[in-house]
């Protein structure tokens, strides 16, 4: 296990957050198994001393613990860093995966686990992330990966972490439709969540929301009965126009 002031490896860091020291254990191994080093907290003020002095590619969380719960922790995480964030706990109702996510969570795993699932899901979030640095342009939305940063004719959206995914999702596959599915796989890294459609409804209702206070800024986010939602194709430097369809069902 890296403790602070000890070098890191080549591969990609990870940061688990646990009180239990023998759960962190087991999930070291594991991730070491996929080349991660390994950085341990047991409560949230060490996980964010972590945060502020190494670099680190991924957090694994856990929820119930003691002063500062993983909730408020992942908020604060979130609030400073763009690394993946995956919640391992043994909270499994319908809400607290909602509320994992809503939280900024990008993958959430119940209590028991499989160790090689939880490192390749791992592999996978800190591969996704990578791979998504490229800037986007649909008419006049900017969209900045590397910094997580977003503008619409010039005007800057303050976005929740999982509002820039689904934004960004939406914008890398301009004029595809997405179903809600596709959304939850690619923006959530889920494809078995209870309620996951009431998620990603949720989801899509405020960032449209939030894109709506802009001028044309509804025109980004289109919603296709029966089939989900899609962002067209545009112009660099023009919006679209055109009514919305209903909610999808």
């Amino acid at each position: 296990m890296t403790r602070a002031g000890e070098q890191p490896g080549s591969g990609p860091t990870a940061l688990v957050v646990d009180d239990e020291p023998q759960m962190t254990i087991i999930v070291e191994f594991a991730l070491q198994t996929q080349g991660f080093t390994v950085l341990a907290a047991h409560d949230g003020a060490t996980a964010l001393h972590l945060l502020r002095t190494h670099s680190v590619d991924l957090v694994v969380l856990d929820v119930m613990m003691p002063t500062m719960d993983g909730l408020a922790l992942c908020q604060r995480i979130r609030a400073r860093s763009e690394a993946p964030i995956m919640f391992l706990t043994a909270l499994a109702q319908r809400d607290d995966i909602i509320a994992g996510l809503e939280h900024g969570a990008d993958d959430y795993v119940t209590k028991p686990f499989h160790p090689r699932e939880v490192a390749l899901r791992a592999q996978a979030l800190v591969r996704r992330r990578r791979g998504a640095g490229t800037t986007v342009r649909v008419g006049e939305l900017v969209i900045e990966p590397a910094t997580q940063t977003a503008t619409l004719a010039q005007h800057r959206l303050d976005l929740p972490y999982n509002e820039f995914k689904l934004l960004h999702h939406l914008a890398v596959r301009r004029g595809v439709p997405q179903s809600w599915q596709d959304l939850l796989r690619e923006v959530w890294g889920t494809t078995d969540l209870i309620g996951g459609r009431d998620v990603v409804k949720s989801a899509v209702y405020r960032l449209r929301s939030r894109l709506a206070g802009i001028p044309n800024g509804s025109a980004y986010v289109r919603t296709l009965r029966g089939v989900g939602y899609l962002m067209p194709e545009m112009a660099a430097g023009a919006a679209g126009a055109g009514d919305d369809s209903p909610a999808a069902r």
